[in-house]
């Protein structure tokens, strides 16, 4: 199955986190979404907020996690090819 979405970007809140990183995740994967970009400022892994790219589903589940803090560069492939700046992204 093949999503007609190139990018899927969720901005976290305290109360729809849980949800962003679990049932979103699983479902954008299993609709074929080439990239699920997620800004978390509340990432329980990090100290501040950090920025997860998802690619590459195969099988319901994404095959490639590039995860940067705020204030870092992130690269977005193709189509966009584009490094997105979160030096600017609020804590």
């Amino acid at each position: 199955m093949m999503s007609d979405a190139l990018l899927v970007v969720e901005v976290t809140s305290k109360s729809t986190a849980k949800r962003d990183r679990g049932p979103k995740l699983w479902g954008y994967a299993h609709a074929g979404v080439p990239l699920y970009l997620l800004v978390d400022r509340w990432d329980p892994d990090g100290d501040k907020g950090e920025v997860t790219l998802f690619s590459d589903p195969e099988n319901g589940r994404y095959t490639s996690i590039t995860k940067v803090p705020f204030g870092k560069e992130l690269l977005l492939p193709a189509p966009f090819d584009l490094t997105l700046d979160t030096g600017e992204f609020p804590l």
